[in-house]
């Protein structure tokens, strides 16, 4: 430790070490190198050793080289990543086609690779290939979810009016059932979190509850005159049903949620 180098050759091994740790642990790295740096002025005068001195030079050398191979392939890393996060961000903002995407290669399965800008060594294509077969299913997933996505959230025109035709046969009760729900989104495509949002956002916008005094003085027009025995018992059943929804007792708001 007394070597005048020593703090060099520390600080360049804590280098490496810093390469890809978390930021908790580079601080607490920075700060062990700043200590050591800090007590080395105390040190007694250090006697000449010609061998000695050359190996600390060597090695310090060979600690610069190591981290700077170490960093190339992080940098490289995120590099790819930030442009696969501006071509997303530039999809999912709707930005159209231009002629730059004649430049580019298509590759994960739909998803936009730029194309390479110059003669790329085998390194380079290696450690391209690497982060390829790696991430290429997470990306290529995150493209179908990003292409059904595409036109803002808007639900497709089939789906849409094929949930407007139940709206409409359903308009008096408009809540559908788990089972209803699961028809819906067999026959749409749609999955339960876009069905159940597009019922609470197509609730708040064109539907308002029946006042119960409405509800009995139409559902009391409904009910057919005469009749008697069982054909009586089917019309009364009938009158007090809303739309696959039983009243029960005196009240007219449907049973259940």
């Amino acid at each position: 430790m007394s070597h005048p180098l020593y703090p060099a050759v520390l600080r360049a091994f804590i280098d490496c070490r810093k390469v890809g740790a978390p930021p908790e642990v580079v601080g607490r790295l920075s700060s062990l190198a700043d200590e050591v740096e800090m007590n080395s002025g105390d040190k007694q005068e250090h006697q000449a050793d010609p061998e000695l001195d050359q190996f600390m030079e060597i090695y310090c050398h060979m600690l610069v080289r190591y981290r700077q191979e170490l960093t190339r392939p992080i940098q490289e890393a995120d590099e790819f990543f930030r442009s696969m996060e501006v071509q997303i961000d530039s999809f999912s903002l709707g930005g159209g086609s231009s002629d730059d995407d004649e430049q580019e290669t298509v590759d994960l399965a739909g998803l936009t690779v730029p194309a390479e800008t110059g003669s790329p060594t085998g390194e380079d294509k290696e450690l391209k290939n690497r982060l390829l077969n790696k991430y290429s299913g997470y990306l290529s997933s995150l493209w179908r979810e990003l292409s059904r996505k595409k036109k803002k959230g808007k639900l497709p025109r089939e789906a849409r009016q094929k949930l407007l035709h139940w709206w409409q046969l359903h308009y008096r009760w408009p809540y559908p059932s788990e089972l209803e729900k699961a028809a819906l989104a067999e026959s749409t495509g749609l999955d339960a979190k876009q069905i159940n949002n597009w019922f609470i956002n197509q609730r708040k916008r064109h539907w308002k509850p029946m006042p119960p005094a409405m509800a009995l003085t139409t559902d009391y027009r409904l009910r057919p005159y005469g009749g008697g025995g069982a054909s009586g018992s089917s019309a009364s059943s009938a009158a007090f049903r809303m739309e696959g929804q039983y009243f029960s007792g005196g009240s007219s708001y449907p049973s259940g949620s």
